[in-house]
């Protein structure tokens, strides 16, 4: 009984350490289980965000579920305060074995289901939960350790969870996605949590447990860092596996880039797919009709000078340099590996007729709006080949400011191309881009083609045939004044395979006869963007 009430009040008896030196051990492992908590977050939100998309929305729902789970875990961890030492490592254990497999899970479920957002908001769920339940147990130990007034106790414990948030926070973007990637550093990340938790318990406050129990926290903990380990070694094995699941058996290149997955399947010129974060992108049985569209309206008029934002895949450029009086072509492209492939893949280069070994063309690897703010201008024709408005990262891109420094870019008599998106599947989101254009000051004339859909994610109820399914890609043309552009090819065009000036006509009353009431345009504070089913 006397045992029981030292061990309750904090009495340092009960530990093989001074207890200042088991204070600090104590604020080591909070600080380590922080770090690794906030990993766990920060993976559920990056990995929603490739898999699902509008990383708006997933952040949201990993943070407002994880917190309010938080809160029941607090709630929860008062039956336990005394049991702290075995109920701390119990704990620790499961947050480490849920935390640890979140990202292989999620990606699996994405994979062989199709569907990972009950996953993403189990995940969020149990992990609050169990991070929830750490403090109050650790405050409990800590106090059997030193005793201090409980205010000073509350500062250190938050103080050393905060730095650890911070560590594990930078961490993550910075060591362990770029290093290690998604799984792997998920991975890890739970074996150190594991070790953390269960080294703290089984050795400072291994005379608060009784034999049973020690046993059962050995047998557990070393069965999580097993199990952990053992995905680890199969992690390659397993996302190769994924892969074909979510894109088929003919991959041919998987790059994880500093900005996104770039993935190419198909053997040849003729049956290659560009996918980007799991949408893809480009289809080459069907992308000459969408860069035809895109291209060669906006190239009615001067043309000698030509920017393309986005397009680091070269396809809008092989259109714009078939154009001989064109002088001077710039890409302004994020990510250095999709031009890298561009220049570089045998069945890219071929798809694109080995644009970038034409002289007249430059790359930039820069943020589009960043590059334009610089004050770069001139430019007779400026196409706009970016990733649909609806994804939350390239929303800034679809902008009414983003419109009007494009506006300053342009030359006297120069005009503006936007791909906005198919405005038959995705009527508001289209006509936003439309608004926003005009937001910025330049007069439109909307068309849409027909072709086939692209732009969705891969998986098994996002493949290939609702790839294929018909659909009508969306342009907004648009130039400075008063006076809307007239869609037309220009007498210098090439021959097309897809395009026509009737074709054209017909696009631009197919695009005005779906036309719903005024939208109001999207802004940097006022993003109006979401994607649309």
């Amino acid at each position: 009984m006397i045992d029981q009430q030292v061990s309750l009040r904090g009495g340092a008896a009960r530990i093989p350490v001074r207890p200042r030196t088991g204070r600090l051990l104590v604020l080591a492992a909070v600080f380590i289980c922080a770090a690794c908590g906030l990993v766990y977050e920060l993976e559920l939100v990056a990995l929603a965000s490739y898999l699902i998309g509008d990383s708006v929305t997933q952040a949201s729902v990993v943070l407002s579920v994880m917190v309010f789970a938080m809160g029941i875990g607090s709630l929860l961890a008062k039956g336990l305060r005394s049991h702290a030492a075995v109920g701390f490592g119990l704990i620790e254990a499961g947050l480490a074995l849920i935390g640890g497999s979140s990202a292989l899970v999620l990606y699996a479920t994405f994979a062989w289901i199709g569907e990972s957002r009950l996953a993403l908001v189990g995940f969020s769920l149990a992990i609050g939960i169990l991070i929830g339940a750490e403090i109050p147990l650790l405050m409990t130990l800590i106090q059997r350790v030193d005793r201090q007034d409980a205010g000073g106790t509350v500062a250190d414990l938050f103080a050393a969870d905060y730095v650890g948030a911070l560590v594990g926070g930078l961490a993550f973007p910075f060591l362990l996605l770029p290093v290690l990637g998604q799984l792997t550093g998920a991975l890890l990340t739970g074996m150190v949590n594991a070790a953390a938790g269960g080294a703290l318990v089984l050795w400072v406050f291994r005379r608060d447990l009784t034999p049973r129990s020690r046993w059962l926290l050995i047998l557990v903990n070393v069965s999580v860092i097993a199990l952990l380990a053992t995905a680890t070694v199969l992690a390659d094995d397993f996302e190769r596996a994924a892969r074909r699941a979510v894109y088929g058996d003919e991959v041919r290149v998987a790059v994880q880039t500093d900005v996104q997955e770039v993935v190419l399947t198909g053997a040849g010129r003729s049956s290659l797919d560009l996918y980007l974060d799991g949408r893809l992108r480009v289809r080459a049985q069907d992308e000459y009709q969408y860069h035809e569209a895109l291209v060669h309206p906006a190239m009615n008029g001067r043309h000698a000078r030509v920017l393309i934002l986005g397009g680091g895949d070269g396809l809008a450029a092989r259109e714009v340099l078939r154009y001989p009086d064109v002088r001077s072509v710039t890409i302004v492209e994020i990510d250095p590996g999709v031009t890298r492939l561009a220049r570089t893949d045998p069945a890219l280069s071929a798809l694109n007729a080995h644009a970038y070994r034409d002289p007249r063309l430059t790359a930039v690897t820069a943020d589009a709006f960043n590059w334009l703010r610089a004050g770069y201008g001139g430019y007779d024709v400026v196409i706009s080949d970016l990733p649909d408005p609806g994804i939350t990262a390239s929303t800034k891109l679809y902008s009414a400011e983003f419109y009007g420094l494009i506006a300053e870019a342009l030359a006297p008599g120069g005009r503006l191309v936007v791909h906005g998106g198919p405005p038959g599947t995705r009527p508001r989101t289209f006509w936003t881009v439309e608004a926003s254009v005009r937001a910025a000051g330049l007069s439109t004339r909307s068309y849409s083609v027909s072709g086939r859909r692209t732009g969705f994610a891969a998986g098994p109820d996002r493949t290939t045939d609702r790839a294929k399914a018909p659909h009508g890609w969306g342009f907004v043309l648009a130039r400075p004044g008063p006076r809307a552009p007239a869609p037309g090819l220009s007498p210098r065009a090439p021959e097309l395979r897809s395009l026509t000036e009737g074709v054209l006509a017909g696009a631009v009353r197919d695009a005005e006869r779906g036309r719903p009431p005024e939208q109001a345009p999207s802004t940097l504070v006022h993003p109006r963007y979401w994607e649309e089913p």
